[in-house]
């Protein structure tokens, strides 16, 4: 499994209102393509990119979505919102 839990700080919270995009916590050996393909088929979304960085040995994963998949959507699914 890659993707290991959503990120709720308000840095990110704020970009899943303004700017589209998830944040996840993921599997420090999964690359972009594999996060994407997860996330697509998880929660049945189309992801226009994927934006790694590790900080303090942890992997976070930022996925912009298309306009036709809300971000909004998949933070309900997930009890964010």
């Amino acid at each position: 499994m890659t993707l290991i839990k959503p990120i709720t700080t308000e840095k990110a919270i704020r970009m899943l209102e303004l700017e589209n995009k998830i944040t996840f916590l993921v599997d420090r050996r999964s690359n972009k393509i594999e996060i994407r393909k997860e996330m697509e088929k998880a929660f049945n979304v189309k992801v226009e990119g994927v934006t790694t960085q590790i900080k303090n040995n942890k992997k976070t994963a930022i996925i912009k979505l298309k306009e036709e998949s809300p971000a909004i959507d998949v933070a309900t699914k997930l009890g964010l919102i």
